[in-house]
């Protein structure tokens, strides 16, 4: 017998035949019921317990909380959590301990919302890190389930980059930080940008650290402005200017890379306190200038697009980013100042003349109006004086009207060269601009680019008529058309006019003659030089009265026949006595008696 046994004795009143037929001796059922309840936890319902996840499926998750029966709980309440495995400890609330089924009603989510507000304040307050199962869009951004309290995730806190498709974040389980909680309206936000900003931080610092200006380093476009290029060097942005895109004018970046696409850039600049870096994509091509024809010289022909205008010129690129100017004095022959774009537009395909060429500070000016020949290279054969043209009139000034007879060709017709008879103040009760007007050519100054023209030359001078007609004395029917401080200006004529003072316009009634008036005016004096008729309504009725009055007195003085003294003779027998006879009567004859 060996030591194990030896010291075993049999029970003596053990029952056998009770052991066979499955009963414990002197045990009933209900007792076995009540010990077996006994070794089970005790379930309240409505309270929250842990449990043990017995199986997961894509339906239903079985866990056990030490009762009788499991309970069932649908998977979508751990949608949150999509690493969940048998064996995992959860919070379940014991809806029902026993329904209708004898099944245990438990629910993950209600568990999960009874110490939910106190989680999420706590996880605020400890800047911990949660888990949320992002559950839809809506406006701004997305929303998350966090403790089964659903938070509000901004569409620029989802990442550091700019988020172009949000949908592909629904029904994802990420990381967040709870950063705000409004405790009135118990209203949740959380960033999962917040969780990567500090490690990206940490890789910026250590890549700024490494940066050398001329350094070129591949990237990714994320993200394209109207003013520039965002490039992703691996954890730090760098900003490519529109005008380090390309050495040809860039009007849209988009014709230049696209997003998401990798690029070589060289590094331009950088600041390390402001996180700044300025890169450069034409830097890696050579300067278009460097590769210009070396044969090229001023006084060759090009031909380019324009690509820039402005008022004072427009900039033609004649190979991608070589451009010269052509200023607007050099679009055309005319002096007249004018802007670019009566001339040119943006898109306009033009031929141009080389002016000037600088290689080292890579300028170049142009011209167009080279192509055509200078007028006034032989302004006397196509203008000479005495020949008659018809200009259009481009503006005024108080001593003439300025004209173009052709481009670049202007003329000046002073205020006096207007009209023969028209006393024109200024010349715009002449003509209008824009007017055609007849003119001949009176001089030309070849070195100031002017002619002098004539309007009233083309006919000839009415004064010459004039002069046989208004001749000091004769009387005229005149209209009062102005009257002046000075005195009036009559209508003589359709083409001639005088000028009276205002003593001369005394009517025979003594009234003063007023304006519209018609009556008869005495020319007293005409200047043929000047062109001047002075005038007087007055004279017409003074005059013949005073002469009138001159041949009544000269009447009155003439002696009568037979009152003559007899003088025959006086000669033939003259003495002294006769000459003192006759010197007297001599004297009296002086006197009128």
């Amino acid at each position: 017998m060996s030591e194990l046994t030896k010291n075993v004795q049999p029970l003596q009143d053990f029952d056998w035949e009770q052991f066979e037929n499955g009963m414990t001796a002197n045990v009933s059922k209900e007792e076995l019921d009540k010990a077996y309840d006994e070794t089970l936890n005790k379930v309240s319902e409505h309270q929250v317990v842990d449990g043990k996840v017995i199986s997961v499926d894509k339906k239903e998750v079985v866990v056990n909380i030490g009762y009788k029966s499991d309970g069932i709980i649908p998977a979508s309440e751990f949608r949150y959590n999509p690493e969940l495995k048998a064996g995992d400890i959860v919070e379940v609330y014991v809806e029902n301990a026993e329904d209708k089924k004898g099944q245990l009603v438990l629910s993950h989510k209600k568990a999960r919302l009874s110490k939910s507000w106190d989680r999420v304040n706590a996880a605020l307050e400890a800047q911990e890190v949660v888990n949320g199962y992002i559950k839809c869009r809506t406006k701004g951004g997305m929303i998350v389930d966090v403790f089964g309290i659903e938070a509000f995730l901004p569409g620029s806190q989802i990442d550091v980059h700019p988020i172009r498709d949000y949908d592909q974040f629904v029904d994802k389980t990420m990381e967040f930080k709870i950063v705000k909680i409004n405790q009135e309206f118990r209203n949740v936000v959380v960033s999962h940008k917040a969780l990567i900003e500090a490690e990206l931080e940490a890789q910026k610092q250590e890549i700024m650290s490494k940066l050398e200006k001329g350094q070129i380093l591949e990237g990714v476009v994320k993200n394209i402005t109207s003013y520039g290029v965002f490039v992703d060097l691996g954890g730090v942005d760098g900003l490519i200017h529109i005008t380090d895109l390309s050495w040809g004018r860039v009007d849209d970046p988009h014709k230049v890379v696209e997003l998401d696409q990798k690029i070589n850039v060289v590094i331009l600049d950088f600041d390390e306190e402001k996180k700044r870096i300025a890169l450069g994509l034409k830097q890696l091509t050579p300067h278009p200038w460097d590769a210009l024809d070396a044969d090229l010289k001023v006084g060759d022909h090009v031909k380019g697009k324009v690509v820039v205008i402005a008022d004072y010129g427009a900039f033609v690129e004649i190979q991608p980013g070589v451009e010269g100017l052509i200023h607007v004095s050099e679009m055309s022959w005319s002096q007249h100042l004018r802007s670019a774009q009566e001339f040119l537009k943006v898109g306009d395909e033009v031929e141009a003349v080389i002016i000037t060429l600088d290689r080292d500070e890579r300028k170049m000016s142009l011209g167009i109006k080279q192509l055509k020949e200078d007028p006034w290279e032989a302004i006397e054969v196509k203008y000479p004086v005495g020949s008659k043209h018809t200009a259009k009139v481009r503006n005024f000034t108080n001593f003439g009207v300025f004209v173009e007879l052709e481009e670049g060709v202007d003329g000046l017709i002073h205020i006096s060269d207007l009209s023969w008879t028209k006393k024109v103040k200024h010349p715009s009760e002449f003509t209008q601009v824009g007017a055609q007007i007849d003119v001949i050519v009176l001089d030309i100054d070849k070195e100031n680019r002017r002619l002098s023209l004539g309007h009233k030359q083309l006919e000839e001078n009415p004064w010459d008529v004039f002069e046989g007609k208004y001749t000091v004395g004769s009387i005229h029917e005149g209209k009062i058309v102005e009257l002046l401080e000075k005195g009036a200006v009559v209508q003589l004529d359709e083409n001639v006019e005088g000028f009276a003072t205002p003593k001369h316009l005394v009517k025979e009634d003594g009234s003063q003659a007023a304006q519209g008036e018609t009556l008869p005016f005495k020319v007293i004096e005409f200047n043929k030089d000047s062109k001047r008729i002075i005038l007087s309504h007055s004279r017409t009725f003074e005059d013949p009265k005073r002469e009138e009055k001159a041949a009544a007195k000269k009447a009155a003085r003439a002696p009568k026949k037979d009152d003559t003294p007899k003088i025959e003779n006086v000669a033939a027998s003259t003495t002294l006595g006769d000459i003192d006879v006759l010197a007297e009567l001599k004297a009296k004859m002086e006197k009128g008696e």
